[in-house]
């Protein structure tokens, strides 16, 4: 994630996104019913129109912000790509997760 904010600050575009560590502040995301456990889980962007996305779709929505990876962000937001990353993701996401508990990490 470090990659992605200085990317964003290198641009200038770092006033576009507002990076929130969770473990400073849990309850960030609380009223969308979201704990600190559903962020290690999964990432999370809001957007300019306040929808919150999950998964791939918060990474090509913060990839189509950033230059030079705004084609990565166009890519993987077309439909049969969309649906590919969205599995891709949610099957990554759980095995880290998972990895992540048996390693005590959190």
């Amino acid at each position: 994630m470090d990659d992605q904010r200085n990317a964003l600050e290198r641009a200038g575009a770092g006033d576009d996104a507002i990076f929130i560590d969770m473990t400073e502040d849990p309850d960030a995301l609380s009223a969308e019913g979201l704990t600190l456990d559903h962020v290690r889980r999964h990432f999370y962007v809001r957007d300019t129109d306040g929808n919150l996305h999950r998964g791939a779709d918060a990474a090509a929505l913060l990839w189509r912000m950033t230059p030079r990876r705004r084609w990565l962000g166009w890519l993987v937001s077309r439909p049969g790509l969309r649906w590919a990353a969205r599995v891709f993701y949610d099957w990554f996401a759980d095995r880290l997760y998972n990895w992540n508990r048996r390693k005590g990490r959190w």
